[in-house]
């Protein structure tokens, strides 16, 4: 079933144009959010203090697959999309199937767009974000928080 948060991407730019004509400006995160975890929490409460509208764009499964292993996603979007739309900062969330966000930023067009310190200012996303206005915001990573490293101390357990 789907949250009220949860937006299928051909319905974006409807949900972005009332937001517009609310005056209210809007903050892009994307990324897989494969077992949410606290270093993804940080992003995302940092990413929400950059606009008044926070929208969270989450990599398919196929995507996932594609740009990370063929092993991921541990999480079907369909529950990553639940557990991101459950979060009291996040205001909508969506869904992209390439393995960039390019495509849908330029659907959004956000005033910000936030991305962890490792991509980096010059981030795939910048020069779409930059050509509609937008800035480029980066948060530091919790060391020791990447699904991949709680993957690998998970398996030293076994």
């Amino acid at each position: 079933m789907m949250n009220a948060k949860q937006v299928p991407p051909e319905k974006l730019a409807e949900t972005v144009a009332a937001i517009r004509k609310s005056g209210r400006t809007i903050a892009t995160l994307n990324g897989s959010f494969d077992l949410l975890h606290a270093g993804h929490l940080k992003i995302i409460h940092e990413a929400k203090k950059q606009a008044d509208c926070l929208i969270m764009a989450l990599n398919t499964d196929r995507s996932i697959k594609e740009y990370k292993s063929p092993d991921r996603p541990l999480i079907t979007l369909k529950h990553r999309l639940e557990m991101v739309a459950a979060l009291e900062a996040v205001d909508y969330v969506t869904w992209f199937d390439e393995t960039d966000p390019c495509k849908l930023l330029s659907v959004i067009q956000p005033d910000v767009h936030v991305n962890g310190s490792e991509y980096g200012k010059d981030c795939i996303e910048a020069d779409t974000v930059r050509k509609y206005g937008g800035k480029i915001h980066i948060v530091s990573l919790v060391p020791g928080l990447s699904t991949s490293q709680i993957i690998d101390k998970i398996k030293s357990l076994t």
